[in-house]
């Protein structure tokens, strides 16, 4: 019989043991080995049918336990310990605090993402994206940063994966109960639960309560549609992560960006906390919450333009997508459809609104509304993931700034990192306790310096060695007890599963390969000769093993046929304990799996991968990686600790000869060089070259790859300058820079290069020599200090191009003449040999732009200027 009705039944816990409540639901027990001992200890068979979630436990915990507990003497000193560890951790002072105060940090930041991977207990991620969310939340809270995440709440989660009997992905989407969940709903002051409501077509609301996720000392506010207040429809806008068709998924994204900023503001009214002076937008879902704060600022007094200017001054965009295919984007009418004086934001034009997220540029779509061009026109500043990644989005984004080349594109990058305390095995913590003590430990993983990772030198090889060997150890009985539950699903009888007890080799070569199934990251480039894998895995005496997780989009049939196919190779009876599938990858599994594999292998279409994290949480745990060189490995590859897979993405090489000539570069590196060196042995009986590639690894890549190297390169490089630029954009300020813009874009028509001439008077001369150059130019109704006239040279290509140029600023000699033109000059230096070139060019130019580039004018000589100027060669 089913239940008609359910009940989250919370237990009452003695007053001593008070504590645990607290210490359960602040999720910084998810990565701190010493609460969650504590909870294990409560009782170790709960502990781990609750999945290591002390919500769960609590709640399955027998009352005559408990109240044992309560006199148990050495486990409250323990509890009491943890608690007032928590409260030293949340009140005390850490990096931010410690910094410069007059370095003008912002007072708070807030943070929005469609998803966030904080833990296995609160399943909101889909994969890398939330991953990374939750990562920088940790890293937040470790350095202290005045963080507010922002995100919803999805009744569903993503999807819980299994397979069919003949390897199909199946979905499943158990309910979520928030009261079961590490969470606590934001409360009004008379106790009611905090909501806020969007205008929907037609005068209908949608209405959201506000649940908050404590992550350490940041607060995550997560919205939820399903309430009472709300029609069906409304109640399931946040069941599923990334489902639904377009309207759903628009809504979605309204709840987000606009309902999110008044979560945001209820929260700081409720709690004190400061307001942010900053708003980051992870990836595009959450682009409407600079419309929201347009609005708001608009019911303060400003005009649209003004407040569009101040919002941007305090804007952070990160996109994280490497193709637009990744990106949302939706029909005109369907987003003018929910906005405007019968839906949301009746004060704001309709037109306006969708201007900003208009593909109005040469190869663009005009009746398609893009996320990410919204986000980048109401961000001020904008970054990608990796150093490659940033160089991917200047030139995928390069047509909302026409006339600059893609290196000029004001898209910078930070490239990502991982939270090592959440991803690095309690065994490999131990052995840094060991070498450089607690404390420093902590401090080397969460701020990282190269002094701290330089202790690893000291560490005896046999002490690495036998590390990786109980690491290894722990992933073959992770996986013989996963696959023996997946082949259970699958339907399969205890009998005719004896086979799974001798399913991988503690003391084989372990690859690993774990992500989301887009076909971009070719799941199934190791199955293109699938004889010479076979001869891999079988090998006599450098045999390999090879894990592998991971979940299609519901909706992607391609990439269900990829799994399918990596999953009937898998079953075959030759090769099945050589190589696995493992449904289901989420965190839970990845914490096990990193940690245990010995080569992590990535092998993206370059350079389709925006950063690709989960190689850096493998590096964390000693294991080296085999990657194509994209995302951060581009980045940071070194031979010393990995190997580079060859890319053949030559214009003329077609996608399956592409397919084919990498994934023999694969097998051969396999057979010639990983294998090999795994396998090989000094006089100590030891590998001793592999040993020095995990050495390399945790020395060279620990302190790159850390999250809270990340979040402080965003405190320093992009949050800190936002803020500086919102506390300028006084109204006053605002009203200043929408005015210039207008009348600059209106003038800039008749702003013209007229005469070029240089001093030279041949076509050659020697390094060392400077030009004056002389520019003749019209700039309408503009004046100088609207403009900047630049030279800008360099080396030049077979085409003319410049290449590596550098802009040298020009100035005004004089008054304009009797035609109204100005006359400009400056010195030009002659500082490398070679082929050389210059070129003018005029760019608008304020105290308050945070780029030249930032309205996308340029103006740059006519070919008859051009023709007159010539170009100077050596």
């Amino acid at each position: 019989m089913k239940a008609i009705r359910r009940f989250t039944v919370r237990p009452v816990l003695p007053e001593p043991l008070q504590p645990l409540s607290d210490l359960a639901r602040n999720l910084r027990w998810s990565w701190h080995a010493e609460t969650r001992d504590l909870f294990q200890s409560v009782d170790p068979e709960r502990w781990a049918a609750s999945g290591g979630d002390p919500v769960r436990l609590l709640g399955s915990v027998p009352p005559a336990r408990l109240a044992e507990l309560a006199e148990d003497r050495r486990f409250l000193r323990r509890l009491t310990a943890a608690a007032d560890d928590l409260h030293d951790y949340v009140t005390g002072e850490r990096w931010y605090q410690s910094q410069d105060r007059s370095s003008g940090l912002p007072a708070a930041i807030a943070y929005f993402s469609p998803e966030f991977g904080i833990t296995a207990a609160l399943p909101q991620y889909s994969g890398g994206l939330g991953i990374l969310a939750g990562d920088h939340l940790k890293a937040a809270s470790d350095l202290g940063v005045p963080l507010i995440g922002v995100g919803l709440l999805y009744r569903h989660g993503y999807f819980r994966q299994t397979l069919s009997r003949d390897g199909w992905q199946q979905e499943h989407y158990p309910v979520l109960d928030p009261h079961e969940l590490p969470l606590t709903p934001l409360s009004e002051p008379d106790g009611t639960h905090a909501r806020v409501s969007l205008g929907l077509p037609g005068g209908r609301r949608l209405k959201a309560r506000v649940w908050l996720a404590q992550v350490g000392r940041v607060p995550l506010l997560m919205l939820d549609s399903d309430v009472e207040e709300n029609d069906f429809g409304e109640r399931g806008v946040t069941d599923r992560l990334y489902g639904g068709g377009s309207e759903h998924r628009l809504l979605q994204e309204m709840l987000l960006g606009i309902g999110g900023v008044r979560a945001v503001r209820t929260y700081c009214r409720l709690t004190g906390h400061p307001e942010p002076e900053v708003f980051h937008t992870n990836e595009g879902h959450a682009g409407f919450l600079g419309l929201e704060r347009i609005a708001e600022l608009c019911e303060d007094g400003l005009d649209f333009d003004s407040a569009l200017e101040a919002v941007r001054a305090g804007t952070v965009f990160t996109t994280h997508t490497p193709v637009p295919a990744g990106i949302d984007r939706f029909d005109r009418e369907l987003v003018a459809r929910h906005f405007g004086p019968d839906a949301e934001l009746p004060g704001i034009d309709v037109e306006r609104i969708l201007r900003l997220g208009m593909e109005t540029y040469p190869g663009g779509e005009p009746n398609l509304f893009n996320m990410a061009v919204m986000g980048l026109r109401l961000g001020q500043r904008a970054n990608g993931v990796s150093l490659l990644h940033g160089n991917v989005s200047r030139e995928m984004f390069s047509g909302l700034w026409p006339g600059f080349d893609a290196d000029e594109v004001p898209i910078t990058s930070v490239t990502n990192g991982v939270h090592a305390p959440t991803w690095v095995a309690p065994e490999v913590f131990r052995l840094g306790v060991r070498q450089i003590g607690a404390e420093r430990t902590e401090d080397a993983m969460t701020e990282g310096g190269r002094e701290r990772w330089d202790a690893i030198a000291e560490i005896p090889d046999q002490d690495i060695w036998d590390l990786r060997r109980v690491l290894r150890e722990q992933l073959v009985l992770e996986v013989r007890e996963r696959l023996y539950a997946s082949w259970r699903q699958r339907g399969a009888g205890t009998a005719e599963l004896g086979w799974i007890d001798g399913v991988l080799d503690p003391d084989v070569l372990t690859i690993g390969f774990a992500r989301r199934v887009p076909s971009y990251k070719r799941l199934t480039l190791m199955l293109r000769d699938p004889d010479r894998l076979m001869e891999l895995l079988l090998h006599p005496e450098h045999p390999i093993q090879i894990v592998v997780a991971g979940k299609a989009h519901p909706a992607d049939d391609g990439g269900k046929r990829l799994i399918q196919e990596l999953v009937r190779f898998a079953d075959d009876p030759r090769v099945r304990h050589r190589i696995v599938f493992l449904p289901d990858y989420g965190m839970a599994m990845a914490q096990k799996l990193y940690p245990g594999c010995d080569v992590w292998l990535n092998n993206p279409l370059r350079p389709l991968e925006a950063c690709g994290t989960s190689g850096m949480k493998a590096a964390l745990n000693g294991c080296l990686n085999l990657s194509v060189l994209d995302g951060w490995w581009d980045e940071w590859f070194q031979p010393d600790f990995g190997w580079a897979i060859p890319t053949a993405d030559g214009a003329g090489t077609d996608e399956d000869r592409r397919d084919d000539l990498e994934a023999a570069a694969l097998y051969e590196l396999l057979e010639q060089r990983v294998a090999p060196r795994f396998y090989e042995r000094g006089q100590g009986g030891l590998p001793d070259r592999w040993i020095e590639m995990v050495r390399q690894t945790l020395m060279h890549l620990g302190p790159k790859v850390l999250a809270g190297r990340m979040v402080r390169e965003y405190v320093g490089r992009l949050y800190t300058p936002a803020a500086h630029a919102h506390r300028s954009m006084t109204p006053q300020a605002a009203r200043e820079l929408a005015g210039w813009k207008a009348r600059v874009r209106s003038a800039w028509p008749s702003v013209t290069v007229d005469h070029v001439e240089t001093s030279a008077t041949t076509q050659t001369a020697e390094l060392g020599t400077t030009l004056v150059l002389r520019v003749r130019v019209g700039l309408g109704e503009l004046a100088p200090d609207d403009v900047e006239v630049q030279a800008v040279a360099g080396r030049v290509d077979m085409e003319d191009r410049l290449e590596d140029a550098t802009p040298v600023p020009l100035k005004p000699a004089g008054g304009p003449d009797a035609e109204g033109r100005w006359l400009y000059e400056g010195p030009l230096s002659l500082d490398r040999t070679g082929p050389f070139g210059y070129t003018v060019r005029i760019l608008p130019s304020h105290r308050l732009l945070a780029s030249s580039a930032e309205l996308g004018l340029v103006t740059v000589p006519s070919e008859d200027v051009v023709g007159a100027a010539g170009v100077l060669m050596r």
